[in-house]
């Protein structure tokens, strides 16, 4: 089968994934990756780019795509089965309460984003579990490294950020974020040449959070000078390479 030609946006999300997999040993002959697909157009392009990769990595590894719809629209992942039918990716789908529990009396003392996101993550480790997976990818990009960074900084005085590769429950899985290197930009410029169907977000915290205020404020920090945005990037993109394990 030819393969497509890819635009530069889209050779960049494979290039600088396949770069930072090679880079930290990320994934192993075998591998059963689980792909977090929340429908927006980073998980969309990740669950692209490690298709393509597919053909491209010296060693078979399986990919299974993964969906924990938050309930506030149970029919908006519809979109999804369409492109896995016609990829040919396994996928489990399932509605859940996650968002409306969230935002109700119910949850008193978290804030609705972190209460649902540990909610969703609990369920894709169990999901990991009962399918065997060996790795859960997400589709965190540079953009949320930054932002991650300089939450944990003003809101908890930690200096962290966002691991690229992390084992957990005793080395059984791996946590991957394999889209580190690549620009929230580029990666929009390459969900709309490749026409993935990416579906609207209809949590009504969405737009109100304090992490898309912290995106904002990073925005302003580096308004007006050239070289700002690329030094943070590159400084905490080292910073946190440092800290990744290289081995298996």
């Amino acid at each position: 089968m030819p393969r497509e030609k890819l635009s530069y946006a889209q050779k960049q999300c494979v290039t600088a994934t396949g770069k930072l997999m090679q880079q930290t040993a990320m994934i192993h002959p075998g591998a059963r990756i689980g792909v977090a697909v929340s429908g927006g157009m980073d998980s969309w392009v990740l669950l692209q780019v490690l298709k393509l990769r597919q053909r491209i990595v010296p060693f078979k590894f399986e990919i299974m795509a993964l969906h924990v719809n938050p309930g506030f629209d149970p029919h908006n992942h519809a979109p999804l089965l369409p492109w896995l039918r016609a990829n040919g990716v396994a996928s489990h789908i399932e509605v859940t309460d996650h968002g409306p529990v969230a935002h109700s009396p119910a949850n008193l003392r978290n804030s609705p984003c972190f209460y649902c996101a540990k909610l969703r993550r609990t369920r894709l480790f169990e999901l990991c579990k009962q399918y065997g997976l060996t790795h859960l990818a997400f589709g965190h990009n540079a953009d949320d490294l930054v932002t991650t960074f300089f939450m944990n900084l003003v809101q908890t005085g930690r200096v962290d950020g966002m691991s690229m590769k992390e084992a957990f429950f005793g080395g059984r899985l791996t946590v991957i974020r394999p889209m580190m290197l690549v620009e929230k930009p580029v990666i929009a410029r390459a969900v709309n040449q490749w026409n993935l169907p990416v579906w609207s977000n209809p949590c009504p915290s969405a737009t109100d959070s304090r992490r898309s205020e912290m995106t904002a404020e990073v925005k302003e920090l580096c308004k007006g000078s050239k070289f700002a945005k690329a030094n943070i990037f590159n400084g905490l993109i080292r910073w946190q390479l440092g800290l990744t394990p290289s081995d298996q």
